[in-house]
């Protein structure tokens, strides 16, 4: 496998991912801080991941 590209892992449940995401944001006017937008944009890519199905099902 090409070093540029990174292996494929298991990853959490499209469920699980939206539970996240909405868990991060306590209230809609309160602004995320600099560490939950970084966790957000890691959760969306992940989620994405998913809906694309390039997931391998965790045992």
């Amino acid at each position: 496998m090409s070093p540029d590209v990174p292996p494929r892992t298991p990853l959490r449940s499209a469920a699980e991912l939206n539970e996240l995401i909405r868990a991060l944001w306590s209230h809609p006017q309160v602004p995320l801080t600099a560490e939950q937008r970084e966790e957000y944009g890691r959760l969306c890519a992940e989620l994405r991941q998913v809906e694309r199905g390039d997931v391998i099902e965790a045992a």
